[in-house]
């Protein structure tokens, strides 16, 4: 196999992601792959060049304790050698409500959830309003008003550069663990049935139960 110059360690795996410039997309992809391999060994990443990647990997790799070994910049992609440790603890506390559904809307909150979880905090989310809807099987984000005919275009583009859709970022929290909630009421108000639910393990709840756990948060944010 490859190696490169710091102690000619082993690359036991590449990944290529070009063409996506989400970060979070980026960052998930290469926390799953390091997730299956030796401590020691060595993720070859290679991404697009965009002039955000490498300050978030950058970023990622330093609060996760993945030692960057080496970075490689062209004119037509970025190659980062990241080495597979153990992730370090972190012991930041975050309480997100969100309550939008939109496809646009529910960007940036479910966008910064996923840093976070993916940068080791520990993530606890209230869904309520008609972001419960997003918990629905089957469910497919739209645009707004008189935008929403071009939703599957939107939906479309979106993913080609790395913002998959709000169900699946729900799923990927819930995969790295993050604690998501979700409002009793608001399921009945809009008749999102309990057995149309993608997890069947989320607590149902109300404000005063999450009000104490945002309490406890060292950040706390709402979104809407």
């Amino acid at each position: 196999m490859k190696t490169i110059p710091q102690g000619e360690r082993e690359i036991q795996a590449s990944l290529d992601v070009r063409g996506k410039t989400i970060t979070t997309y980026i960052a998930y992809q290469a926390e799953k792959q390091l997730s299956s391999m030796n401590e020691g060994t060595i993720l070859e990443l290679v991404t697009s060049r965009y002039e955000a990647i490498e300050s978030d990997l950058r970023a990622w790799a330093r609060q996760r304790g993945y030692p960057l070994l080496d970075v490689e910049i062209t004119a037509n992609y970025e190659r980062y050698y990241i080495e597979k440790k153990q992730p370090k603890k972190n012991p930041t506390k975050i309480a997100v409500i969100i309550t939008d559904s939109g496809l646009t809307t529910s960007l940036s909150p479910l966008g910064f959830a996923l840093a976070a979880v993916l940068q080791g905090a520990e993530l606890h989310m209230y869904i309520q309003g008609p972001a419960v809807k997003m918990l629905e099987t089957g469910f497919k984000a739209k645009l707004p008003g008189f935008s929403r005919p071009f939703s599957g275009f939107a939906r479309s583009q979106l993913a080609d550069i790395g913002h998959i859709p709000p169900q699946e970022k729900l799923k990927q929290l819930h995969e790295l663990g993050a604690h998501l909630y979700i409002c009793a009421p608001s399921l009945d108000y809009f008749k999102v049935a309990r057995n149309k639910l993608i997890f069947d393990d989320l607590p149902v709840i109300e404000y005063l139960t999450f009000m104490e756990i945002m309490s406890q948060a060292d950040v706390q944010f709402f979104t809407q």
